[in-house]
């Protein structure tokens, strides 16, 4: 099977963050890390980012000093359930906040900051390390506020870790940042490739690379043929790994893969799939002219396809 090399990084990665794991639980370092008048903080709202110049077609993120961010933290009660520490850049502590409580919380905040958006929107025009550390504080802010219990015995849980972690103040179970691992495929056979159109997709010209969560007891290979399986009926082969993708929408690591077809025929899943079909490269090249959409920029389905074509053998 022809090797595919990744072309660039994929969106969500080269965080400039270093994530100080063997400091989270230093007391003295994390309290003077959030007293710090050079601290940033990364606001979360109902799992939207802040940014501004998103209507400009320049987007950029927006990193709130702690005096800028005071009545945001008020207003989330201002105690360790509502932030994170991200880790340091270039020695500036981040911190995620989620002001979620604030019914509204622009009026909260200075003027000129932009306003909330949705990070898919606009990723893909943010410079890399802003849209991986907006990346890091949205999908730690959605796993906090939804593991605020015990899976084990059912009580509440408190932060650890700063805000890393959480434990359990009845049975003192540790609880830690869940990351899904899915596999993403583009299934090739000589000069076509594979795309389906799931009835997930909201566009309903969008066709896109097949994926899927990988299983229990189940290597990533095993998972992209079961997958291809499940939802085509195409048989694969050869595997061959491109690149990984963080994608906390909200708790994924996309893990690409080329995958070589020993079949055709195509007898789709109905509950997972509307449409699948073989495009030829040239279709992949004008995509509207064959009367399809490609899926987003910042996707690694898109990157799989983009590296696919400028590898023509």
């Amino acid at each position: 099977m022809l090797t595919i090399p990744a072309s660039r990084p994929n969106a969500y990665t080269g965080s400039p963050l270093d994530r100080v794991s063997d400091r989270r639980d230093d007391a003295d370092f994390v309290a003077a890390a959030l007293a710090s008048k050079e601290s940033l903080i990364a606001p979360v709202w109902r799992s939207k980012s802040l940014l501004r110049g998103v209507e400009e077609g320049a987007p950029e993120a927006v990193l709130l000093t702690r005096e800028a961010a005071e009545a945001v933290l008020m207003a989330g009660g201002h105690d360790q359930s509502t932030w994170a520490l991200l880790g340091l850049n270039g020695g500036t502590p981040v911190f995620a906040v989620d002001c979620s409580a604030a019914e509204d919380p622009l009026p909260l905040l200075p003027e000129g900051m932009g306003a909330f958006h949705d990070l898919r929107a606009v990723a893909g025009l943010l410079p890399p390390g802003e849209a991986s550390m907006l990346a890091h504080a949205r999908g730690l802010m959605h796993w906090r506020t939804r593991h605020r219990f015990c899976g084990v015995c059912g009580h509440t849980c408190e932060p650890r870790s700063a805000g890393n972690a959480m434990a359990c103040t009845n049975c003192n179970a540790q609880h830690f940042p869940r990351t899904d691992p899915a596999v993403i495929m583009l299934v090739v056979n000589g000069d076509e490739c594979l795309l389906g159109h799931s009835t997930r997709f909201p566009n309903s010209a969008m066709y896109s690379t097949l994926a899927g969560f990988v299983e229990p007891g189940e290597s990533l290979e095993e998972a992209v043929r079961r997958e291809v399986k499940e939802e085509t009926g195409v048989t694969v082969g050869a595997c061959q790994y491109h690149s990984s993708q963080p994608w906390p929408f909200p708790a994924s690591i996309m893990l690409g893969f080329h995958a070589e077809a020993l079949s055709r025929e195509v007898t789709i899943d109905p509950a997972e799939l509307r449409d699948a079909r073989w495009f030829t490269r040239e279709e992949i090249r004008n995509p509207e002219a064959a009367g399809f959409l490609l899926p987003r920029v910042d996707s690694i389905a898109r990157r799989l396809i983009e590296d696919w074509l400028e590898h023509a053998p």
